[in-house]
């Protein structure tokens, strides 16, 4: 395995009196890029940081939202070299990746798997959720929500002994509405209590195959004290245990619930799931086995998902978001001693894909060596997404998470205040002249230091946009935290040229 230096130089800035650079380690402290539509962000400052990456050797995730992205990806790895290793998960495609099956066979305990799958499915489920009315905020609606997917999951996998989406959704949408419905004696047997009659048959073969291998003095004393029996079968046989729960949950408390917050409960889940069963969704993450998984990228591989949100819509970005929560789990776990590998994740108009999760990730990305690229066109565009309460302090929050920030020629007010608060003040010298006439001639000249920004927010409006008017060069600032980049400042104006090609 290559050994990587956390040192090693990705890009040159250079002024008329000093040298410095930007490394490895800055680039796994995470980078967000700003600009505005037609500000070069991708083209100039984008397309240079990620040929840097591919040179360099970095393996990667690579999220869609524009149809063209494909293409571009594909221009970058041919100029880098690193066209064998990139492997697009779309339609029609040879690669895939079973979310269920990989999440299932990662783990070794029973309850850690449902557990993970948990995680996994509420996180797209709120990602995707809107939050303007801060209905997200309520606990209620979100333990609720939880208790269902755990339930239908440990449902699902006592009774068919896998899971399956398929499954998981005839389930919920079977679940009767009411205690009546249930004991009707003209009603359909329906997905849901087959699936329950299953599950107890399993439990119950499981329980008499114990209870028949107990010596026959044990087996009397279990049948004559009814407090012992259980408190042994738990012991024995943790899907009695797992089954015990499963009944108090639908038929003591989730079949009474009125009919409204079944309803949105209900919806909220099964709509979900309903997304996620439909082609090309259902083939490429839950039918068929994987040819690709997380760890590929740490060999190399770099993994695009071609599934634009601008063509596919909300299915598109759920999907992203789901394969991007798993692919960073994956990164989290793995030992850097065994494997150094740099890897990067990229998401071009990243509010898109950002999810509850992904400021505690960033947290840790630097131990995990990976290198953070969101690109967005404002500030605006994380608050929509973000939404809730304190949306602006959830998003400025997270932009501290990602050390670089380049900023290119914008119009929006908010994200140009944003960097010239950021790059900061400094003294200037303001000098005066002035000149008085009257019985005798004077002129004072005086000079004071005042306190002003390094850069005012309307200079952001003015930068170049690349192009064949700007002879294809594209301005942008870079500020870094920590280390000074230039002439003891952490900021520096650069010029990038949207036909780079490294050497």
């Amino acid at each position: 395995m290559a050994s990587f230096d956390l040192d090693q130089p990705l890009i040159e800035l250079v002024s008329q009196t000093s040298r410095n650079y930007w490394t490895l380690r800055h680039a796994f402290e995470g980078t967000q890029i700003f600009g505005g539509i037609g500000s070069g962000k991708t083209s100039g400052s984008g397309r240079m940081i990620s040929l840097k990456f591919l040179r360099a050797g970095f393996g990667g995730l690579i999220l869609t939202v524009k149809p063209d992205e494909k293409d571009m990806w594909q221009e970058f790895c041919q100029i880098a070299g690193r066209s064998q290793d990139l492997v697009v998960i779309e339609p029609g495609g040879r690669h895939t990746f079973n979310v269920l099956d990989y999440e299932s066979k990662s783990h070794n305990q029973q309850h850690a798997i449902t557990e993970n799958i948990v995680e996994v499915l509420k996180t797209v489920i709120r990602a995707g959720e809107e939050k303007s009315s801060g209905k997200n905020d309520d606990p209620f609606w979100e333990t609720a929500l939880d208790m269902l997917i755990f339930n239908v999951i440990d449902l699902c996998k006592l009774s068919k002994g896998k899971l399956s989406i398929l499954d998981m959704y005839n389930i919920v949408q079977t679940i009767p509405k009411s205690m009546d419905e249930l004991r009707s004696e003209n009603a359909e047997v329906k997905a849901f209590q087959k699936a329950f009659e299953t599950a107890r048959q399993n439990v119950t073969a499981q329980i008499d195959k114990w209870f028949t291998s107990l010596p026959l003095s044990i087996q009397e004393k279990l049948q004559d004290n009814d407090a012992l029996f259980e408190e042994q079968l738990v012991g024995a046989i943790p899907d009695a245990r797992l089954l015990k729960f499963l009944d108090q949950f639908f038929f003591d408390n989730f079949i009474g619930l009125s009919e409204k917050t079944r309803s949105i409960i209900d919806f909220t889940f099964s709509g979900f799931l309903f997304r996620l069963l439909r082609e090309p969704v259902y083939s490429l993450f839950f039918k068929n086995a994987s040819t690709i998984t997380p760890e590929d990228c740490l060999n190399g591989k770099i993994i695009l998902i071609n599934l634009p949100v601008k063509l596919y819509h909300k299915v598109g970005r759920d999907c992203q978001i789901l394969f991007k929560y798993v692919w960073q789990r994956a990164m989290e776990k793995r030992n850097v001693h065994n494997n150094g590998r740099p890897v990067f994740l990229w998401a071009d108009e990243a509010q898109n894909f950002i999810h509850e999760h992904d400021p505690d990730f960033q947290a840790t990305a630097r131990s995990s060596r990976v290198a953070t690229v969101y690109i967005s066109q404002n500030l605006p565009n994380y608050y929509a997404s973000m939404g809730g309460q304190k949306a602006e302090y959830k998003v400025k929050s997270f932009m501290g998470t990602l050390a670089t920030k380049i900023f290119h020629a914008n119009a929006d007010i908010e994200t140009n205040k944003y960097a010239s608060d950021l790059i900061g003040e400094a003294f200037f010298e303001d000098r005066s002249d002035s000149l008085t006439v009257s019985k005798e001639f004077s002129r004072t000249r005086s000079r004071s230091l005042l306190v002003d920004k390094v850069m005012r927010p309307e200079e952001f409006v003015k930068f170049r946009t690349g192009g064949p008017l700007n002879n294809f060069r594209v301005e942008g600032v870079l500020h870094k935290q920590g280390d000074m980049v230039l002439n003891g400042q952490n900021h520096v104006k650069m010029v990038f040229n949207q036909q780079f090609v490294p050497s």
